[in-house]
Parts: C-alpha cells; sequence; structure tokens
C-alpha cells in the first residue's frame, strides 16, 4: 500500500495550518494499492517523541473499503469511527509539541473485518494486529513556530 497527501511530503514539516500554530485542520490523505480482500481501513497518528514517549493525536476505524481517500479537515468517511486520543478528545487533535522537531507518523490499516467491534483506545491497536492485511505510513514533522 501507498499513503500520500496533497499537503505534505514524506519526511518534510507540516504546514502550520495542520497544527496548534495554524487552523488545526487534518491534512488530506489518499491511498492506493491496498489488498484486493481488505474489508475495513483504520487510521492512526502518533508522535514518537513526545515526552511521554508516544502520544496519539488521531484514531479512526472502520473506514469503508471501497474509500481511497479522506479530503483535508474531513469530513470522515459515512460509518467511520473517530477512537477517543492521548488529548481526551475523538476527533483529530493537532501537532503541538513542546519543544524541539516531533515527528507525526500517520498509519493507515488494511483489516480483514469490515468493522473493529468494542473499540477504544486501550484496544485499537491490538484489534488492528488481530485484522492486519498490510499498512502504509506517512510521516510529518513539525516543530512550533510561536513561543510556547
Amino acid at each position: 500500500m501507498k499513503l500520500v497527501s496533497s499537503d505534505f511530503v514524506e519526511g518534510q514539516m507540516l504546514p502550520a495550518t495542520f497544527t496548534c500554530d495554524g487552523e488545526g485542520q487534518s491534512p488530506h490523505l489518499a491511498w492506493s494499492d491496498a489488498p484486493q480482500d481488505v474489508q475495513s481501513f483504520a487510521l492512526r497518528c502518533h508522535d514518537p517523541d513526545a515526552p511521554s514517549g508516544n502520544f496519539d493525536h488521531w484514531m479512526v476505524a472502520n473506514i469503508p473499503a471501497t474509500v481511497r481517500e479522506i479530503p483535508r479537515n474531513g469530513p470522515l468517511p459515512v460509518g467511520s469511527l473517530q477512537i477517543m486520543n492521548d488529548s481526551g478528545q475523538a476527533p483529530y487533535c493537532p501537532p503541538c509539541p513542546p519543544s524541539g522537531i516531533h515527528r507525526y507518523i500517520f498509519t493507515l490499516y488494511a483489516l480483514n473485518v469490515p468493522t473493529l467491534p468494542a473499540v477504544k483506545q486501550d484496544n485499537f491497536l491490538v484489534l488492528v494486529e488481530a485484522h492486519l492485511l498490510g499498512s502504509a505510513t506517512l510521516t510529518g514533522r513539525y516543530q512550533r513556530q510561536r513561543p510556547y
């Protein structure tokens, strides 16, 4: 699988509009070359450079198998389910690193089930891994532009 964005390039800096220094919009994401037997997709954006060691910014399950992109700032496809993230909310939590440059890894998972039953933040990755057919990542980086 391949995951791309019209809003940023792999390994490059995220534009401020997708962060706490801008509008906090979620970026456009598109994918291709999914496994033939995919029944749904799941999405995760996390920061492995967070002071806690990892911070989940966005988790979405039950993205229909027919979908191949999410537009900038949504809406999410009908049937999709946003999961509570580490900020205590379900929508996209824009990057806002406390210091230095952080990586924001968007991972798309192709799954062999149409939905992940009873999915929550604490079991999201366990359920994804149990039904995984393939995955793709796209990484953006960000450093605060304003004093914090």
